[in-house]
């Protein structure tokens, strides 16, 4: 036996690496035990399993995953493209899928676009090289070669943070028209009637915001002035500038819609510089709910979405779909809320 260990570990030195063999040897089991306890833990008594996975620690096995990923047709690996990850908002839909997905032995992999429909194919087409089990994606408007890989890729793919009435495949979103409606009434009921809408003219989930809102002030007050601005990666600055605009373009203005809190957040950073008080001077709102919203002075009046709640009903639709059971439903719609702060 002494002269069996040695030969393992000679094995072991010359090959760099540790084995299936080394771990089975060690847990005093068989290599298809652990291979079973490593696919199919459920399936293996609790003693065999915690003496493999203490065998695996001790041995800082780093198991290959290819040949099983290959007899399966399974790669345990759900990819997901976001247009940033410098936003709280995805961070939240990031950390709701990885919980939810780690518990059904899935891992995830992330790409960003920064809001690119043409870096957003690329990535796709990527994944797909990959061989992922399942794709997320960020909102619903892609690139027609994009959607035509991801249909015919065979995979469940989840479109989210908005709905449509055509989608790839299933949908986990918020209405984001009705968002921007619900913010128009309310700052109607509140009696501002010189208005504004600070968004982008690149981003559908914006201009549909836009749309809500301005249907409602239509017939009660002017039409919104609207500022469009075109590089999202830089929010805070794109968000001063907007206010900037609004403030030369239309300076009676009296309350202002923007698009996300990041940008909205950048107008009462430019506010604030400028001696413009919020809200007595104008008042500003925005949409997401992200942790800024909260932590910024005055406080962000918002559209708020729950984005972990995204994440984690994305994942159970995948973890449901992949096991091959039957979905109650493959559109499912979050909400939305009117967070009253300071700010507006």
């Amino acid at each position: 036996m002494r002269q069996t260990g040695m030969k393992v570990r000679a094995n072991r030195a010359a090959s760099g690496r540790v084995r299936m063999l080394d771990v089975a040897r060690e847990a005093g089991v068989s290599a298809q035990t652990v291979s079973r306890v490593l696919r199919l833990p459920e399936k293996v008594a609790e003693a065999t399993r915690r003496r493999v996975l203490g065998a695996i620690e001790k041995l800082n096995y780093v198991p290959d995953l290819t040949a099983s990923y290959l007899a399966s047709n399974r790669s345990r690996v759900v990819a997901l493209v976001l247009p940033s990850v410098s936003m709280s908002i995805f961070a939240d839909t990031v950390a709701g899928l990885t919980s939810s997905l780690d518990s059904a032995g899935y891992q995830l992999l992330l790409a960003h676009t920064d809001y690119s429909l043409d870096d957003e194919e690329a990535a796709i087409r990527a994944f797909l090289g990959r061989r992922p089990d399942a794709m997320v994606l960020t909102g619903v408007e892609h690139s027609a070669r994009a959607e035509e890989l991801l249909r015919l890729s065979g995979i469940p793919v989840v479109q989210t943070w908005a709905l449509t009435d055509n989608p790839i495949d299933m949908v986990v979103g918020c209405d984001n028209v009705g968002a921007g409606f619900a913010m128009g009434e309310y700052f109607i009921e509140r009696g501002y009637r010189r208005l504004a809408f600070a968004g982008t003219n690149t981003e559908l989930r914006s201009r549909q915001r836009l749309e809500g809102f301005a249907r409602a002030l239509a017939g009660k007050v002017a039409e919104p002035l609207v500022v469009g601005r075109e590089d999202l990666t830089r929010q805070m600055d794109e968000g001063a500038a907007a206010v900037d605009e609004v403030l030369r373009r239309q300076p009676d203005t009296d309350a202002v819609f923007v698009a996300s809190d990041a940008l909205a957040a950048g107008a009462i950073f430019e506010c604030r510089r400028r001696g413009v008080r919020v809200p007595d001077d104008i008042a500003i709102a925005g949409f997401g709910g992200y942790e800024i919203a909260r932590h910024i002075t005055p406080g962000l009046t918002t559209a708020e979405v729950s984005g972990r709640r995204i994440g984690e009903l994305a994942a159970q639709l995948i973890v449901t779909r992949l096991a091959g059971k039957a979905l109650e439903q493959d559109v499912v719609d979050v909400g939305f809320r009117i967070v009253q702060r300071d700010s507006a």
